[in-house]
């Protein structure tokens, strides 16, 4: 039988976890989240390679930021990218860097501080146009939260969002840590992808998961095994998921990111590493089968409620 064109890039390379679509453009439903390259600032060969690797494991979407190792995350993505992997990268504005400070960043909400946000993109990048912008919200953590003269309406950040969109400086405009709320009021400016925590143990946003479904949003969940922030539980430490590992004899980390492909057909992964073998890893969880049994043993498992945990 023909292979599906969209199951593959254009290099032939099959797509990990198959195709699926972001702002228009058809990407791997794998990605990679590009933050933890930082940790490899001594030896940017070995980024460079990392994302190389990437290509020809038939990842194409790749998100990064400028506040990321503060510039050098998006330097090696200029370095490790060319036109021809036609790989669809993702940035995000709404932080800019603090090296020195105890949390490397500080907050940058002003339309003012968007728009010099993306401008920094552009050029660590090397893009005319980056495809996909994320506006990074502070409504709500961990993290960074809007202060003073921080706190900004969410119609006036859109409108410098649309402005560099009309402008041709970004493709599309996607929404980060967004409330429920946000996101309705943000749909009349056009919408790409919502990026939200969420995972198997952390399901608060599933009316949210639903109605960028009915959009056609891509979901792209941020902390899709949990995390280390405290009061967040770690999904590969959830007896159901390690017993699901243990049947099918591959990692619970595995077992968590094939569970969230499964759970909806528009929700696209970003699993960040510095790690080669760990990108294997990440990748393989793409063609994963999760039987019936193990699904529904899966979906039986509560969710957390991250709000609270959050604070």
């Amino acid at each position: 039988m023909p292979v599906d064109a969209a199951s593959t890039t254009p290099n032939g390379v099959p797509r990990p976890g198959g195709a699926g679509r972001l702002a228009g453009r058809t990407v791997s439903r794998v990605g990679f989240g590009a933050m933890q390259l930082e940790r490899l600032h001594a030896d940017r060969a070995a980024a460079v390679a990392l994302l190389r690797r990437a290509v020809d494991l038939g990842i194409d979407h790749v998100d990064t930021a400028h506040f990321y190792g503060n510039g050098f995350v998006n330097a090696v993505i200029r370095e490790a990218f060319g036109p021809r992997d036609e790989v669809l990268v993702v940035s995000k504005v709404g932080a800019d860097p603090d090296p020195g400070a105890r949390i490397p960043l500080r907050p940058a909400q002003r339309p003012e501080q968007l728009r010099a946000s993306v401008e920094a993109n552009l050029a660590g990048l090397g893009l005319e146009q980056i495809p996909v912008v994320n506006l990074r919200r502070l409504d709500t953590g961990p993290g960074l939260r809007a202060e003073g003269d921080q706190v900004v309406a969410i119609e006036d950040q859109l409108a410098t969002m649309t402005a560099l969109r009309d402008e041709g400086k970004i493709g599309a405009i996607g929404l980060s840590s967004v409330t429920a709320d946000g996101l309705r009021r943000a749909l009349p400016a056009g919408i790409a992808c919502v990026q939200n925590a969420y995972s198997l143990l952390a399901r608060d946003d599933e009316d949210m998961l639903a109605l960028c479904a009915a959009e056609q949003i891509a979901w792209v969940p941020f902390f899709p095994l949990g995390s280390a922030f405290p009061g967040l539980p770690k999904v590969t430490d959830e007896p159901a998921v390690r017993a699901a590992a243990e049947s099918l004899d591959c990692t619970p980390a595995q077992v968590g990111l094939a569970w969230l492909l499964r759970h909806a057909p528009h929700v696209l992964l970003i699993p960040g590493t510095a790690d080669p073998d760990h990108l294997a890893a990440n990748t393989a969880a793409g063609s994963l089968v999760l039987d019936e049994a193990t699904l529904a043993a899966l979906d039986a498992v509560p969710s957390r409620p991250l709000r609270m945990a959050l604070g």
